[in-house]
Order: C-alpha cells, then structure tokens, then sequence
C-alpha cells in the first residue's frame, strides 16, 4: 500500500490576550473536523504576561503554545520587525498549508507579511472591521492585513461592504460570524460565579447580591495622557457614589496610574480594585454587573451579546470609553453598548444619566 502523506499544517498565530479568545474557538472547530485538521499554535510573545497567559490557556481550553517568539513589548516599529525577523525562520522549518491570523495587533500583520512574501496562504480572521481612524495602529495593521490575505472571514455584514469598496475580490470574503462570541457562549456554562470572585478578593459577604458596575480600562488613548485618565478616574469616582464599581486592573493602567501619582483616586467605599482576572471570572463579573463599562473592543461585543441575550446570562447595558464607529455591529444589535441611561462622553468618560 503506499503510504499516506500528511497534511501540511495550519500554523496559527497569537500575539495579544484578546486573539486567545478568538482562536480557542478556530482550534477546537479544525481539531473537531472529521477528519481533524492539522494546527499548530504559535505565539509571538507581542503581550506575554506568564500568570495572565496561563489563565487564559487553562480556561479557553487552548493548549500551550507549540512555539513561542518571546519578542515582548517594544515600539510599533522595532515590534513588528522583531516579529518578522523571528517568524520567518520558524515558516521555513514548519513549512504550513497556510498562516492563519487573528484580529489588528502588530503581530497580525507582520506574520501576514512574511507569509505572503515567502508565498504561503494567509488567513485572516475578523476581517474587514473598520473604525475609519488612521491614527489608530491597529486600523492600520487591518487596511494591510486585508489586503494581503488570500482568504478573508468577516465577523459582521458590513466588513463584506468596507471589503469591497476597498477592491478585495468578492470570492476571497467569506461571512462566518464572531468567534470570541462562539468562545464566549462555549463558556457560559463554565463561569465562576460573581460572589466567588467577589468574595476571594475581599468583598462584603452580601456585595454579589447588589448593584455593581464592572470597570475595565487599558487603552493608550485612555490611560497614557495623565489628564484623560485624571478625568476618566474622576468619573468613574462619580458613578461608584451610586453604583458600586468592580475595577479588575490591566497591568498596563496600574503602571500609569501609580507613574502619576492618581492612586488616591481611587480610594473611594464604593470602588474595589482588583488584579487581573481570568476569561471565566470575567464572565461571571459580566454575567451579574447591572453594567459594564469598558475601552475593549472584545469586552464591547461580549457585553452586548450577553445583554442581547440575558434571559440566558443575565447581563445588563454596557457604556464604551472608545469611538463606537470601530465596532459598528455592536451598535445594531439588541443590547447594544451605550443604552439610554448612560452616556459616553468623546474623552472616555461616562455619567450615569
């Protein structure tokens, strides 16, 4: 008999705690192919933060990474070009079927690059989002990203509109819905319980059974300017005088929270800060919060799926600290981000009505 051939890999890419939840969902769909399709799971390291990581890995299900760059933080520039100049070695040993990419980050688009020049397929997942903004870097990595993809699967209808208009041919763009939304309805059923995480972190034995507002805030447009995140702290002090607020802190905004010396802002009865949680905590935060306020695109879109649905999960409306035109399809479904009763003001801030 002559012998089989295997298939060539998929190797898929990470770089960022956000594309952990998109890919978990890729992975477990081609290794639950009939037959299975071959992956590989590559990280570049672009944000690497060992205990975060290892919390995301465990509760999505992902295994370890089979390859990791380790290229860590740098700037837009050195980044991405340590993020080419280290994947393209591991492309010519693994030798994959095709490179497949997820979401804006830095390193979406230099693996799309080297892929595309060393004449391998790339696969970009969450194509076509558009926010119109080209001062943002990641609107950036998308426009060219897209461009170079040879096959492109859009998350919303409109994606398939700013694709076009941008002459990407038709049959390169394939509509196959959310993926973080199919990893978040994948986990539901795992979420830890809000008085859970709650209570490990110090609450009142009774604040799950209240009223609480969950806080998340990490963007640089947000946190980097010291008088934007003096007065995005000073409204969040405002709405937990009337609405407890539950503030799991990004490493990132602790840094420069503590760099200008805000600190005491948030030494507020009503404010619990806490330390990084993983997906599953965060869903059962999200899960009980009268309301999420947060500058995360996955959190916007989690958020109003949840709301969407709450005779299953029980969330409430959701406010965005960033321009809502970057996630046009969270703004025409039910449960959409920035409900009447709050208002989002253009610096970040909100106000409950």
């Amino acid at each position: 008999m002559p012998s089989r051939v295997a298939a060539a890999p998929v190797l898929c890419v990470v770089g960022a705690r956000p594309n952990l939840m998109k890919i978990a969902a890729v992975i477990r769909a081609m290794r639950g192919a009939s037959p299975p399709m071959p992956v590989r799971l590559l990280h570049t390291g672009q944000h690497y933060d060992p205990e975060m990581n290892g919390q995301f890995f465990q509760a999505l299900g992902i295994p370890d990474p089979d390859i990791n760059l380790e290229v860590g933080s740098a700037s837009h520039a050195v980044q991405t070009a340590e993020v080419m100049r280290r994947f393209e070695p591991v492309l010519e040993q693994e030798r994959p079927s095709a490179v497949l990419v997820v979401g804006d980050v830095n390193s979406t688009l230099a693996c799309a690059l080297v892929a595309v020049k060393k004449g391998v397929a790339v696969v970009h997942v969450e194509a076509g989002l558009r926010s119109f903004d080209r001062s943002m870097p990641e609107e950036i990595n998308r426009l060219l990203t897209d461009q170079i993809s040879d096959l492109l699967f859009t998350t919303e209808r409109n994606a398939r509109e700013n694709l076009l208009r941008e002459g990407v041919p038709e049959s390169r763009i394939h509509f196959v819905g959310n993926v973080m939304i199919d990893t978040l309805r994948y986990s539901l059923k795992d979420a830890v319980p809000a008085a859970q995480t709650l209570a490990r972190y110090g609450a009142p034995a009774d604040g799950a059974q209240k009223a609480f507002t969950v806080l998340t805030l990490h963007r640089p447009s947000n946190v980097d300017d010291p008088v934007t995140l003096r007065s995005l702290l000073g409204a969040i002090r405002d709405v937990s005088s009337r609405l407890p607020v539950v503030f799991p802190m990004h490493p990132r905004t602790r840094a420069k929270i503590e760099q200008h010396g805000l600190g005491p802002m948030l030494e507020a009865p009503s404010l619990l800060t806490l330390p990084p949680l993983g997906y599953l905590e965060m869903l059962g935060l999200m899960q009980a919060a009268r309301l999420v306020l947060t500058d995360s695109g996955g959190i916007q879109r989690g958020a109003g799926n949840q709301a969407g649905g709450r005779e299953q999960s029980g969330a409430n409306p959701g406010c965005s600290g960033r321009d809502p035109a970057q996630r046009r399809e969270i703004r025409e479904e039910p449960g959409a981000m920035g409900r009447p009763g709050v208002t989002a003001h253009r610096n970040g801030a909100a106000r409950m009505a």
